[in-house]
């Protein structure tokens, strides 16, 4: 099989030494992602695209492909296509006609061709030329509708080879992962740090994750989660860590030492201390907050000033000027949303009456009282993890043993992110098969008939390990992990 990878627009009009360096970077991370996948793939680089083209013929490589290459950042088109050698117009016709005789059979068409190189006709003509091939040798259509058609006949011409393109497939846009250089981002598992972080990916920054443990193991548990998740969606290509930043005592100083009404920008000013020192420590330039003015009372332009000014490290507010239904939408659109909208804001209960225009005197006297050596403490005590084992970490040493050969009445959960499920759905003849996404697991699975066992099951083994543990330590033994790849007789 073969896919033409078209890249960002932005690339396109960069300075050659620039646009080499992306494509470079760009191509590199293709490789990363999708060698596991395909092992013959091979990623050629041209200037204005990327050629893929790999052995594999399997649906199902193609669609996990498919699934990957849509998700990673720098690409704006994926293009599945048939490449064939350029001689003349007549054995252009005839190819055309071979692939699409069944399936212009009723509908409408138009042929749109794209060029490059000297050829003895420009695009209008070949498109004339093939329109008028396809009218006679395939009677059957409803003929030509430029505006509208059924079917579109696309068709790259390369020097002296061509592209017929069979489907093409929005890519996610920016710039590959990498070219930038990399940022911390604070997140807390909620829509605004989540979306946040991937328009950083999306922007070609590397981007690291700082959580600020408030909430228990549940909220910490919750947040692994989802940063886990973007990172395998979007920015695997690269490794990153996860910074935990115990702060409990922190906020139990602050709600013993401060006035209610400062309460909420005293914690991010405390946040952005030690955000701060630890960028410097992993030298990185920029940290990330997912704050939209005016969204709540501490992200008023005069609270993010009194907030800032305690840092040196640059901050990048992606979500400045955006509104909540917007971002919602992109946490839709990137998966994160269904379990976004269930972890708390632990920050909002701080203060019940927040200041929204504090001034830096009232905050530094407020400071005064505050025990710094709390905070030079919980940096201190900081756990640092690759985000690859963070979520396995969680767990310890504890494991179980994969079940492999299935009874007749057990139960198939599928935990996977629904958009993982729709793209590669489970199937097991003869096996009752739940779909329940790990983000509502905990929640649905005590209304289940605890007298069956419920084997889960995710591509990686990663997420049913973890979550077969937490349902083990809530009393539910009737709960292992299944391997569909190595499982005996189904």
């Amino acid at each position: 099989m073969k896919f033409v990878i078209k890249l960002f627009s932005e690339i396109t009009i960069k300075s050659a030494p620039v646009r080499k360096h992306l494509i470079r970077q760009l191509r590199s991370n293709i490789r990363t992602i999708c060698h596991p996948i395909a092992p013959s793939l091979m990623v050629e680089g041209r200037w204005d695209m990327l050629e893929l083209t790999c052995q594999e013929s399997a649906q199902s490589i193609r669609l996990e492909l498919l699934r990957q290459l849509t998700a990673i950042p720098g690409i704006h088109q994926v293009l599945e296509v048939c490449e064939y050698p350029l001689i003349d117009l007549d054995d252009m016709s005839d190819r055309v006609v071979e692939v699409y005789r069944q399936q212009l059979q009723g509908k409408t068409f138009r042929v749109r061709v794209k060029r490059s190189g000297e050829h003895p006709f420009n695009s209008a003509q070949a498109e004339r030329y093939l329109g008028r091939a396809v009218l006679l040798h395939c009677p059957a259509t409803l003929g030509v509708n430029l505006s509208k058609p059924d079917l579109s006949v696309d068709i790259e011409i390369k020097q002296k080879r061509w592209f017929l393109v069979s489907c093409r497939h929005a890519g996610l846009g920016g710039y590959p992962l990498g070219s930038l250089e990399p940022v911390l981002s604070l997140v807390s598992g909620g829509f605004d740090s989540s979306v946040s972080s991937f328009l950083t990916m999306k922007r070609g920054m590397r981007t690291h994750f700082c959580f600020f443990d408030l909430g228990g193991r549940a909220h910490e548990l919750a947040v692994k989660e989802i940063a886990y998740y973007i990172w395998s969606r979007y920015g695997s290509s690269h490794t990153v860590r996860f910074v935990t930043v115990p702060f409990a005592e922190v906020v139990t100083e602050i709600l013993e030492k401060v006035d209610r009404g400062l309460m909420g920008v005293v914690l991010k000013r405390m946040m952005l201390r030690a955000a701060d020192r630890v960028a410097h420590e992993m030298g990185v330039q920029a940290l990330v907050t997912g704050e939209a003015i005016a969204q709540v009372a501490s992200q008023t332009l005069t609270n993010l000033t009194t907030i800032d000014a305690v840092c040196d490290t640059l901050v990048l507010r992606p979500l400045i000027t955006m509104d909540k239904q917007d971002i919602i939408s992109i946490a839709s659109d990137i998966g994160t949303e269904p379990f976004s909208r269930h972890i708390p804001e632990y920050c909002a209960v701080i203060s019940k009456k927040p200041a929204t225009k504090a001034r830096p005197d009232r905050v530094e006297q407020a400071e005064k009282r505050f025990d710094f050596a709390i905070l030079d403490k919980a940096v201190e005590r900081r756990e640092v993890l690759p985000i690859s084992k963070v979520v396995a970490q969680l767990e310890g040493k504890r494991h179980l043993d994969a079940v492999r050969l299935l009874e007749d009445s057990d139960v198939v959960i599928d935990i996977r992110h629904p958009s993982e499920e729709e793209a590669s759905p489970l199937k097991l003849v003869g096996q009752e098969v739940q779909r329940i996404p790990f983000f509502q697991l905990s929640k649905q699975f005590p209304t289940l008939d605890q007298k069956r066992r419920y084997l889960l099951y995710c591509d990686r083994g990663v997420m049913s390990q973890l979550h077969a543990l937490h349902l083990h330590d809530e009393g539910y033994l009737n709960v292992q992990v299944f391997e569909q790849d190595k499982a005996v007789g189904r």
